[in-house]
Order: structure tokens, then C-alpha cells, then sequence
């Protein structure tokens, strides 16, 4: 049973940081800010609750684990909302995302 959870959570936390990698790719690789930003906010947020997982199945019924869980918590709900904050104040400020072509939209 050991070797089981042990297998899952590794499983867990190179999956988490194969997310983590592909959002900080992701925010080299990407043209705008708008699709960078996505980039990074979706897969951080996946990324950092696979690597809080497997950090919790190798803590066991802890302490440690509760923590984790309000850690995991915390990053589910202020990570999207910090996202949707930057990109209300980046529409705000002016900055328009590219259309599909890649050219930029026409000002009003």
C-alpha cells in the first residue's frame, strides 16, 4: 500500500511540475499578453494543486495535510480572480488582444 501511494503522489508532483513548465513556457512562447496571461493562470493553478496532491499524500493524515488543503484552497480562489483583476485593468488601460489573423483590432 505504501509503494501505491508513494507511486501516485511522485505521479502527482511531475505531473504538477509538467504543468508548471508548459505555463512558464507559455508565457515565453505566447504573442499577447491576454493568451499569456491565460497561459500562465490555467496551468499554474492546475500545476500547483497536483504538486499540493502529491505533497499530501506523502504528509499522510497530518497536520501538514490540512495546511495543504487550505493552501490548495486559497491558490483555487485567488488565483483565477487575480487573473480576471489584471486583465479587467489591462482592457481598462487600453491594451487590446490580437485577433485571429494577428494583426490588432481597429480603434474605436
Amino acid at each position: 500500500m505504501k509503494l501505491a501511494i508513494d507511486a501516485l503522489s511522485w505521479a502527482l508532483l511531475l505531473a504538477g511540475g509538467a504543468f508548471c513548465l508548459v505555463g512558464a513556457l507559455g508565457l515565453l512562447r505566447m504573442p499577447d499578453f491576454f493568451t499569456r496571461m491565460h497561459a500562465a493562470s490555467v496551468t499554474d493553478t492546475l500545476g500547483a494543486g497536483l504538486l499540493l496532491a502529491g505533497l499530501a499524500l506523502q504528509a499522510g493524515l497530518t497536520l501538514v495535510t490540512v495546511k495543504l488543503v487550505f493552501l490548495g484552497l486559497m491558490i483555487l480562489f485567488t488565483s483565477p480572480t487575480a487573473t480576471h483583476a489584471l486583465a479587467k485593468a489591462a482592457l481598462h488601460r487600453g491594451v487590446r488582444p490580437l485577433l485571429h489573423g494577428g494583426e490588432e483590432p481597429s480603434k474605436p
